[in-house]
């Protein structure tokens, strides 16, 4: 099973993105927007957004498309028509602070991180 799995991982095209600290809720926001997407438009769109995770979606985007030149031996990413079949945003550790709150009590802050996993595929 190892082996098929292997097997499959080398015609899939992805790229993954562990502990980025923002959170996942903001994160699923901009990957919504680019889920399904041609990957041109989807580049546009990140480098246009205001958001912050936009810009960690880019270059996640452009990590994908260099995998997918290097496993294809010099394929052009234009003439594959490549787009977003799959982004994946799952929660990842989170780390626990205190803040000082009025009479000498204390509230947890919980500082979210997440794993973001890019799949691309070509519509041909």
């Amino acid at each position: 099973m190892a082996d098929a799995m292997k097997e499959a991982r080398k015609t899939q095209y992805f790229a993954s993105l562990k502990n980025c600290p923002t959170s996942p809720r903001k994160m699923r926001m901009v990957a919504d927007l680019v889920r399904g997407m041609d990957v041109d438009k989807a580049l546009y769109t990140l480098k246009l957004h205001p958001k912050e995770a936009s810009a960690r979606l880019e270059k996640l985007l452009l990590s994908a498309l260099s995998n997918y030149e290097q496993k294809s031996e010099g394929g052009s990413a234009e003439a594959a028509n490549l787009f977003v079949k799959e982004i994946q945003v799952d929660s990842a550790r989170q780390l626990k602070r205190l803040q000082t709150a009025p009479q000498g009590r204390a509230h947890r802050i919980r500082k979210r991180s997440n794993h973001v996993t890019l799949v691309l595929d070509s519509k041909n």
